[in-house]
């Protein structure tokens, strides 16, 4: 299961493995036409807050207090994570981003959250 969550870049391109591709930002990317994304589903409900989102600022230095806080705010989405867990049940998901930074973005915490309540644990 843990190879069924996938995480991209928007810009990365769609590939058969990807499944469904959801994208998890509470604003659309720039320059990347609606058409051209290839999404099953745009979960901007489940992104962080504005005011997490703009405290945060991609600061990796900040990255452990973000993951803490956006987990509180994952806590109060349980029909939006409910509903990628169904996703997850059913086949691939690749939870597509917008941010720059691989390591330290919200998709990460999603896919630690969904996998924590899939039973994998922490990866």
């Amino acid at each position: 299961m843990t190879d069924s969550i996938l995480l991209k870049r928007i810009q990365d391109p769609a590939e058969d493995r990807d499944g469904a591709r959801i994208l998890v930002d509470r604003v659309w990317p720039r320059g990347v036409r609606k058409t051209d994304a290839q999404l099953e589903w745009w979960a901007k409900d489940i992104a962080p807050s504005t005011e997490l989102r703009k405290w945060f600022g991609h600061d990796p230095e900040r990255w452990p207090e973000f993951c803490r806080m956006y987990r509180e705010e994952l806590a109060q989405a349980p029909e939006t994570l409910s509903k990628l867990l169904d996703y997850c049940q059913r086949g691939p998901v690749t939870l597509i981003f917008s941010a720059r930074d691989r390591e330290h973005n919200q998709a990460r915490v999603i896919r630690e959250v969904l996998l924590e309540k899939l039973g994998e644990g922490k990866t």
